[in-house]
């Protein structure tokens, strides 16, 4: 009998990595894997629908289903998750030592829906008391002028969001010190050069995101899986053949960090590293499915509908597909 071909777009992280190399089978499907950065692949998804199933942004899937777009459904694989207390950059010059200092300041995000970006403003509100209609927003290209919103985004009227010039860069203009600081998921090339006008917010981010967790016992969700729900409804047990498949794949790598034969990365204190971070965080500190991360996913759909992205408060039963919440038992 022939297995259905099913094309995934995803990064190809270690926790998807016995799915590249064919080590997991996802139950009746013979899958066609595409190995793609994240840009690449939420653009053409979001604007193309070029997958049969692909890595989403949490906050762009969300804020279209709230819209009423409902072209993907999400089962709860969860590739990509992040601390992003480290992701926000200032300028050394500017007099800026605590989230508090700001207040009143001019921000740069790539693009003011990215996941990330929602995070550090639900963090900034709801944990260090500075809420989004307190700073002044400007977004475009980090690296490379003229980016524009994968999806438009209308904030509330009490948001100052504007876009920086079209010749210019985020990077750039927080070197210059033309904005005060940087909400961004990847790093800035003039911190990475050695640029000394600019640095972290929190220089020790590793104990701030530590404290963070312990807590709240949030470990942000930045990414999930997604159907194109056309496809999904005409094959609806994909849901499960493929969540079931990327836990597998999951569990391979997570056991391989106790492996004490040889290291599974180039970090030479790869199993003290995995120690630590079991005991902080548990066993399964990166889960996937809808019972241990509904802290999380509730923690996001209150802070997109608080932005203004979502229009209405979103619901785990609306994003993830029915097939998800539960599994058999013998």
């Amino acid at each position: 009998m022939s297995k259905l071909r099913v094309t995934i777009a995803c990064t190809p992280y270690d926790r998807v990595a016995p799915l590249m190399d064919g080590r997991i089978q996802p139950e009746g499907i013979d899958l066609n894997f595409i190995p793609m950065e994240v840009e690449e692949t939420f653009w053409r998804q979001l604007r193309y629908g070029e997958f049969d199933c692909s890595e989403l942004s949490f906050s762009s899937y969300t804020l279209s289903m709230a819209r009423d777009d409902n072209r993907f459904i999400a089962i709860p694989v969860f590739t990509s998750r992040f601390f992003r207390h480290s992701c926000v950059y200032i300028n050394a010059n500017k007099g800026i030592r605590t989230p508090q200092d700001l207040r009143g300041r001019l921000i740069g995000v790539p693009e003011y829906q990215l996941t990330a970006a929602l995070w550090l403003r639900g963090i900034f509100q709801h944990y260090y008391g500075v809420a989004p209609n307190e700073m002044h927003w400007r977004c475009g290209g980090m690296e490379t002028p003229d980016r524009e919103e994968k999806l438009p985004v209308k904030v509330p009227d009490d948001v100052d969001l504007q876009p920086i010039p079209k010749d210019k860069t985020l990077n750039q203009m927080l070197d210059d010190g033309e904005i005060d600081a940087l909400f961004a998921p990847r790093t800035p090339s003039s911190l990475l050069n050695g640029s000394p006008n600019v640095k972290r917010l929190f220089e020790n981010y590793v104990e701030v995101e530590q404290d963070y967790y312990q807590k709240t016992g949030i470990f942000p969700i930045m990414h999930c899986i997604g159907f194109r729900r056309e496809f999904y409804e005409a094959h609806p047990w994909v849901a499960q053949s493929v969540f079931k498949a990327f836990q597998k794949a999951k569990d391979i790598v997570m056991e391989n960090y106790k492996n004490t034969s040889a290291l599974y990365t180039t970090l030479p204190w790869q199993v003290k590293t995995a120690e630590d971070t079991r005991r902080l965080m548990g066993e399964d500190y990166w889960p996937y499915g809808v019972a241990k991360n509904r802290n999380v996913l509730n923690a996001i759909c209150q802070y997109s509908y608080e932005q203004g992205l979502s229009k209405r408060l979103m619901t785990i039963e609306e994003l993830i597909a029915k097939e998800c919440f539960d599994e058999f038992v013998i």
